[in-house]
């Protein structure tokens, strides 16, 4: 099983299993995702859930294979999962561990909390691969850092450590590599023993005031996301990546 799915202790892990592909996403893995939200939203054993990848990385980001053969759609999985996000009533945590990529990144900004690795890796090659911000990552990151801080992650797609997502306020603490996932755990199961309803009406007050237009901003990038996929631009970059070369956007635009 690509995502492994266990719930313990009121806790809904949510395993991300794909090691020859350094956790890259593809659309079944989305829809398993899609489905642990879900039982999530059903369950009321389940009060907290928590991401997590292996012990060498968290995920690549998507699978380009997957989205150059099939394009995405409004009924995608991906969007399905980027919704889940946005308004999942429960405490959502994530440990991470290695590399966090383009949706690795920005599923953190709708965690309420995140464990990272000191030698974590955080990037948002959007622009590079030709595309547009998505999950409400071009909302959320600048009322996070600021618009310079914004600008200058998602303009230059350029990797950053955990230190200094730490000092950005993505991550709530940094821990040795070993540490993370039982650090994670231990938190997730003690948030566990909380008062439910008093955990989802505290969450919902804390991000009332974005929801409206957080979810109209997904949406404006959903639309702009799916538009540039069949540029000629993220043709190009996607097609580099998987020929491990360098993109050439001289005559792409």
């Amino acid at each position: 099983m690509t995502v492994q799915i266990m719930l313990s202790a009121g806790v809904l892990r949510l395993g991300l299993a794909r090691p020859e592909k350094k956790n890259a996403l593809s659309l079944s893995m989305y829809e398993a995702l899609n489905a642990a939200f879900d039982q999530a939203q059903r369950e009321r054993e389940v009060k907290v859930l928590l991401i997590h990848g292996l012990p060498e990385v968290f995920t690549a980001g998507n699978d380009l294979e997957d989205f150059l053969k099939q394009p995405m759609d409004e009924h995608s999985p991906v969007l399905g999962f980027l919704r889940r996000l946005a308004t999942c009533e429960k405490p959502l945590m994530a440990a991470v561990n290695g590399f966090a990529v383009g949706i690795g990144t920005t599923l953190l900004l709708h965690c309420d909390l995140v464990y990272a690795a000191d030698d974590a890796k955080f990037a948002l090659p959007f622009v590079n691969l030709g595309l547009c911000p998505e999950a409400g990552s071009s909302w959320l990151l600048p009322r996070l850092v600021g618009h310079a801080q914004a600008a200058e992650k998602l303009f230059f797609g350029e990797p950053f450590a955990a230190d200094e997502a730490l000092h950005m306020g993505l991550v709530n603490k940094v821990l040795p590599p070993a540490e993370v996932l039982p650090y994670a755990l231990a938190r997730a199961e003690r948030l566990a023993q909380q008062p439910a309803a008093s955990l989802r009406a505290t969450k919902r007050l804390l991000k009332a005031e974005e929801q409206t237009a957080l979810l109209a901003r997904m949406d404006e990038e959903a639309e702009l996301f799916r538009q540039m996929l069949t540029s000629p631009a993220a043709q190009e970059a996607m097609s580099a990546f998987l020929e491990k070369r360098k993109p050439d956007f001289s005559k792409r635009e």
